[in-house]
């Protein structure tokens, strides 16, 4: 990587407790902690026992294609910049930026929507005297702030600070869907469930609601390929990470089928909501079992999931504009680390203040669970948009030989090609899907229409850069 005109601060292996800061233990945790949110669990129970059976095919058609690309990519080309390293390596410089930038804008609208999430079911911690802020958009805007500012402030200190509230979240997350699990079962002997799991129940529909929740359902298998961006810092980065992976894969998949299916036990689907799902499950199977003590509990706990998704994401996503601007494509302060910290805290800012205008641009001109919806939306379509870039740098990179000590899909190449394929098709597939609005909602062209302006604006904002540092040159 070319980092003439970066300056020393640019190298990211200064300053103590900067680099190596990861080990197996961290990626695992760091890989549960931004693989497995509980707002998918409450999106797939509010569409029914089918999502059930849509976990399992989102698994074999998301989750193994992606573990065994980013595995093998990782294990090829193990140096700091992940995504962007194998689109460089693979299709040049324009798509390794358009990669890098897509994937850094994707998490600015992603993080409101978490901390929506987050703030919806915190409600929670002050019983019935909070819950009329639950259609409050000021409520959700300043939670949403507020909780931004918790996962930025200690990425800015350093990893070895900034770790801990993403291993934090990560063991909230165990505790919380152990506490969902746990109540679900007690609710399931004592009263039965309040959901029917029959054979026919667990068959998806054709119907138009179930082909749109197939995007949240794909998009919730993703984020295996973070970590590689911070590979000049964990320790053996190309046996630490493949091992991570396939630690974390399992336990991802188990949570969410798990989690699902206790809150269906607990509440009927037809009154599971995507925004507060898991906590109105909780409340309704504790208040019927006399376990009311649980419900704060409950609600602090996943708020503090929320909050360690956050923080890690913010952790991972900095990387890229710092990588990109050692390259050049952006200003030279998104190539320096702090003088202090050794942070690159030109980026952790600039997307926490970008993630700020999501906010509000989310909830401009609808209700709360309208910018919720728009918010998970933009941040899929976003999102997927580097796996793009990430399943054909898998097919294109067969060409090049693999030495003795990278880790290649079983099969080798045309098993490889293969799972690229899939995931190729399966990324494309929940994009489309992603810009039809829920069906509940009310404004259906003003959400269409901020998709659209979204997506233009991550995409040819890229470009415009791209472009002017070629003009530059």
């Amino acid at each position: 990587m070319d980092k003439t005109g970066a300056g020393a601060a640019a190298e990211p292996s200064d300053g103590p407790g900067y680099r190596r800061a990861l080990g197996f233990r961290d990626v695992v945790l760091y890989f549960i902690t931004a693989g497995v949110n509980l707002q998918w669990v409450a999106t797939a129970a509010a569409a029914g026992p089918a999502s059930l059976t849509l976990w399992v095919v989102a698994f074999f058609t998301m989750a193994m294609p992606l573990a065994f690309c980013v595995v093998e990519l990782s294990s090829r080309y193990p140096q700091e910049g992940g995504i962007y390293i194998w689109s460089k390596r693979a299709f040049g410089d324009f798509a390794a930026f358009m990669t890098g930038w897509t994937y850094w804008m994707s998490n600015l609208p992603y993080f409101p929507g978490v901390l929506y999430f987050a703030a919806g079911n915190a409600l929670y911690l002050g019983g019935e005297r909070f819950r009329h802020l639950a259609s409050s958009p000021s409520y959700f805007v300043l939670a949403s702030c507020l909780g931004l500012l918790i996962g930025t402030w200690p990425n800015l200190v350093g990893l070895n600070i900034g770790k801990w509230l993403a291993n934090a979240g990560a063991h909230a997350r165990w505790m919380a869907t152990l506490l969902l699990i746990v109540i679900g079962a007690i609710a399931w002997l004592r009263f039965g469930p309040a959901t029917s799991f029959g054979a026919a129940a667990l068959v998806p529909s054709p119907q138009w609601k179930n082909l749109v929740f197939w995007a949240s359902i794909a998009f919730a298998l993703t984020g295996l390929e973070s970590a590689s961006f911070m590979g000049e810092e964990i320790v053996d980065a190309r046996r630490t990470i493949p091992r991570a992976i396939f630690t974390a894969v399992p336990i991802i998949a188990l949570t969410y089928l798990l989690g699902t299916a206790a809150v269906l036990v607990a509440l009927p689907e037809k009154d599971v909501s995507g925004l507060q799902g898991i906590m109105e499950a909780v409340a309704a199977a504790a208040r019927r079992l006399g376990f009311e003590a649980l419900i704060p509990i409950a609600a602090g706990l996943i708020a503090l999931t929320a909050l360690g998704s956050v923080g890690a994401w913010l952790a991972s996503t900095a990387r890229l504009p710092f990588v990109a601007g050692i390259d050049h494509y952006l200003p030279p302060a998104f190539g320096r680390l702090h003088p202090r910290w050794r942070t690159p805290h030109v980026a952790l800012l600039t997307q926490a203040a970008i993630a700020v205008v999501c906010i509000f641009l989310g909830q401009a001109g609808t209700t709360v669970r309208g910018a919720y919806d728009i918010l998970v939306s933009m941040s899929i379509i976003s999102f997927l948009l580097p796996y793009l870039f990430l399943f054909a740098a898998t097919i294109r990179l067969q060409r090049e030989p693999a030495g003795p000590e990278v880790l290649r899909v079983p099969g080798g190449r045309p098993v490889a090609i293969v799972l690229g394929v899939v995931g190729f098709v399966t990324t494309l597939i929940t994009i489309v899907l992603s810009f039809f609005p829920a069906p509940d909602e009310t404004n259906k062209p003003l959400a269409v229409a901020k998709l659209a302006l979204v997506t233009a604006v991550t995409v040819g904002s890229g470009v415009l850069i791209y472009w002017m540092k070629r003009r530059r040159e």
